[in-house]
């Protein structure tokens, strides 16, 4: 354990004693990139700073939207925060991630999204032009979610200290009465579903990022998946989990799912749907597109009774033409994802220590 005497360095008032050994930093007394990528250290930094330093104020569900009861009725509430870089890419902007990632992790939760909180942090030097842009998308992705933004804050840190423009959304929505989602539902037997093509968000913005050309524009699939979702309840379908696989893409999702509900994920390779520019994308960047970010897919767990009707409303769905059957929850290595290859072999699809592609979203 570290103390002050150890660590001189440390603040007055700073209890180092309360960290959770072993120590959440990989042998680094530093934030690094990884710490942001929703994976493996993203985990660590929650569990062993955040999550102490808190102390009783801290539920620890630890989920992208958190369900709470007021007056008798059920509110899912979420908030996220937007770094991607740039600003502006094939298929969207900094502005409709920011509302779509927060609906779509109201969604998660089967919640129909109200309202919306937006908060900017600008730097000093960024051309009005460009803050008008984000903010003209940002409101257009709102009213095609008919979501309302009701309150926001604006701040302005210096030159160099920022990178345009950072983007901070919350979200309130409402829980239908019946409707239990959430990862303690998965059970062995469970349908793995996903609503389309994955890896195409991070592949688009690296594209724009690095100047590659991979033959074919590949453009964002940043969209509200609301409307999807509740398609798929109105079917009456027991779903059991959802979840938007951004950061870390479909792997992390997984990972995170089985971890939570100690059951066994088996993906079969043959079935996920990759487009071909993605997976030659992945091929000449040496990426995974299990690993790679989206902004408007989910995956689901459905009760094996009800996968079939579940995938025909997801089909009838824009945003769900293209769903697939991907795997099944098991018995067999509770927390551990695996991946039936199209060999014929088997292979771990482990949680990821940080992001193949930072500042994705």
């Amino acid at each position: 354990m570290l103390d002050q005497a150890a660590n001189p360095s440390s603040p007055p008032g700073f209890d180092a004693g309360s960290w959770v050994c072993p120590l959440p930093l990989r042998d680094s007394p530093t934030i690094v990139m990884a710490h942001g990528g929703g994976g493996a250290m993203s985990g660590e930094l929650i569990e062993h700073l955040f999550l102490p330093a808190f102390g009783a104020a801290a539920d620890a569900a630890l989920g992208d939207a958190a369900v709470i009861e007021v007056g008798g009725v059920r509110l899912a509430f979420s908030t996220d925060s937007f770094v991607v870089k740039p600003l502006t890419f094939p298929g969207g902007t900094i502005g409709e991630l920011a509302v779509n990632g927060t609906i779509n992790d109201l969604a998660m939760m089967g919640a129909r999204p109200l309202v919306l909180s937006t908060a900017f942090i600008l730097e000093e030097g960024t051309e009005l032009a460009e803050i008008a842009r984000v903010a003209q998308s940002l409101g257009a992705a709102a009213a095609a979610a008919e979501v309302k933004l009701v309150t926001g804050d604006t701040k302005v840190v210096d030159a160099g200290h920022g990178d345009g423009i950072f983007v901070n959304t919350a979200g309130i929505g409402l829980v239908p009465e019946g409707v239990d989602i959430g990862p303690h539902r998965a059970r062995p037997g469970d349908v793995v579903v996903i609503s389309g093509d994955i890896g195409v968000h991070g592949i688009a913005v690296m594209s724009c990022r690095e100047g590659l050309e991979f033959g074919t524009t590949v453009r964002s699939d940043t969209a509200p998946l609301n409307g999807l979702v509740a398609d798929m309840l109105a079917t009456g379908a027991d779903v059991h989990v959802l979840r938007d696989p951004t950061r870390g893409g479909v792997a992390a999702s997984l990972n995170e799912i089985a971890a939570q509900a100690n059951v066994g994920v088996r993906l079969d390779e043959r079935a996920l749907p990759i487009p071909d520019s993605v997976r030659d994308a992945c091929g000449l960047l040496g990426l995974d597109p299990l690993y790679v970010a989206n902004e408007g897919k989910l995956v689901a767990f459905l009760a094996p009774q009800d996968a079939d009707r579940a995938l025909e409303a997801m089909r009838a769905h824009p945003l769900g033409a293209r769903a697939q059957a991907i795997g099944v929850c098991v018995e067999d290595h509770p927390g551990m994802v695996v991946a039936r290859t199209a060999l014929g072999g088997t292979r771990v699809v482990d949680l990821p220590a940080g992001e193949q592609l930072p500042r994705i979203c």
